[in-house]
């Protein structure tokens, strides 16, 4: 489903894009006008430079550039008075879908909505275009930090807009972790959030799994490699699990590259030392208070912190807290390992170092 609206691609009237497009370009009446503007904007085509379209038309670079900017003027002034009625109709449809899901929207997601099942790049092209003409709309381009976006004119320019979504990425940085939506909305200043969403989504910096919104380099919601998804599996289940059980809930998520083997799985938690064995096959993250080491070193660990001897039953109890194995598996340590001492019936000390 897309993040535009809440709706299925069904229950939304898909927008003739394409018509507009020739509606837009029949009001260019020079060639070389055509030539500058179609290819600029990829809407035949992949989209070009200003030096590969001034080689092909013999001109400047800044003379491409210059042109290009006079013809959207021309454009959207038409637009505006009402010459270009197909860029008035998507300007509606597009103006319909923005209010209801946040006044802001990616060019990539506002396109599934409007044209479903046919969000390819050159729909993507076109529907910016058109976008760009309307006057109660504004664009935001695309660059290393924003994703190309479309909100409501009355709410704010491209300036505003990128000063909003770079307040949404700070907010996350100072809290140092993953935000849910509405963490974030209680932070930020505005109505609803769906705002939020909407500003959050528009980041390059930013990634989401599951409402969870955070940086991109953090794994907890951008997984890059099988230890990562690994993590993600176990903190999100938030109990110790077989190493077969997370093979299959990485398989059925949606990670990307999730088909990997349980072998795989099993190697990569072995070697990542956030992850603890704590009974046979059985993992757990060591954030959780789980530590590396042999049933013994369980042992041996708890009878220090105590400081005095401890009887066999607390002694598995407390074994028990932080490794899945069975109670005859703690005795049989306490009675073999020379490393423990009886002290009393059924009570065991650490024995004296030599």
């Amino acid at each position: 489903m897309s993040q535009v609206t809440g709706k299925t691609p069904t229950e939304t009237t898909a927008v003739d894009i394409d018509g507009a497009v020739e509606a837009i370009l029949g009001a260019v009446e020079q060639e070389r006008e055509r030539e500058i503007i179609t290819r600029r904007f990829g809407l035949y085509d992949r989209k070009e430079t200003l030096e590969q379209i001034g080689e092909l038309l013999g001109i400047t670079r800044e003379r491409v550039r210059q042109l290009e900017k006079a013809i959207l003027i021309r454009l959207k002034i038409a637009s505006g008075e009402g010459k270009i009625p197909a860029v008035q109709t998507v300007e509606r449809a597009i103006i319909r879908e923005l209010s209801e899901s946040g006044r802001l929207s990616t060019v990539a997601d506002l396109t599934e909505v409007l044209l479903p099942g046919k969000a390819t790049p050159l729909a993507r092209a076109r529907v910016a275009f058109a976008a760009a003409l309307a006057p109660k709309l504004t664009t935001v381009d695309e660059n290393d930090n924003y994703k190309a976006a479309v909100g409501i004119v009355e709410y704010g320019d491209e300036k505003k807009i990128r000063e909003q979504v770079d307040k949404v990425v700070a907010a996350i940085k100072k809290h140092g972790e993953p935000l849910t939506i509405d963490q974030l909305h209680e932070q930020l200043n505005h109505e609803h959030p769906s705002h939020v969403r909407a500003l959050a989504t528009v980041s390059k910096h930013l990634a989401n799994l599951k409402d969870l919104w955070g940086l991109n380099k953090w794994p907890t919601v951008n997984p890059k490699n099988i230890r990562d998804k690994i993590y993600v599996i176990l903190a999100e289940n938030g109990k110790p699990m077989h190493f077969s059980e997370i093979a299959n809930s990485i398989k059925n998520s949606n990670f990307s590259r999730k088909n990997v083997t349980t072998q795989a799985i099993h190697n990569e938690l072995i070697k990542d030392g956030r992850f603890v064995l704590i009974g046979r096959g059985i993992y757990a993250l060591d954030s959780w208070g789980y530590s590396k080491g042999t049933v013994a070193d369980t042992i041996a660990e708890i009878l220090k912190k105590s400081k005095e001897p401890l009887h066999r039953d607390e002694i598995v109890k407390r074994v028990l807290k932080s490794r899945q194995v069975k109670e005859t598996t703690i005795l049989l340590n306490l009675q073999s390992k020379p490393q423990f001492k009886r002290v009393a019936k059924a009570t065991y000390a650490l024995a004296e170092e030599k």
